[in-house]
């Protein structure tokens, strides 16, 4: 947020936009769970209700935790892991 933006402004900037992006994760899980009911212990489905639940806890860097939880762990061979060219 930029220094001189009150929380309440960037509320009533980022109010309808937030609110369109929690619709579209609810139609998408919707049809998730209409589409096949083995989904549901789906890794990635346990994995975005994992990311919700960050969501609504109190705790702070929300974004940061909810990052991690979607990222790789650390391999420090992973240019090999990867197959990336030697430089």
């Amino acid at each position: 947020m930029p220094e001189n933006m009150s929380a309440e402004t960037l509320l009533e900037q980022e109010y309808l936009p937030t609110r369109a992006k929690i619709l579209e994760i609810a139609a998408t899980l919707d049809r998730v769970a209409r589409g096949d009911e083995r989904l549901s212990s789906d890794p990635r489905v346990k994995q975005l209700r994992s990311a919700l639940e960050m969501l609504l806890d109190d705790q702070s860097d929300r974004a940061a935790r909810i990052q991690l939880l979607f990222s790789r762990p650390y391999d420090e061979n992973w240019s090999d892991t990867l197959h990336m060219p030697k430089r």
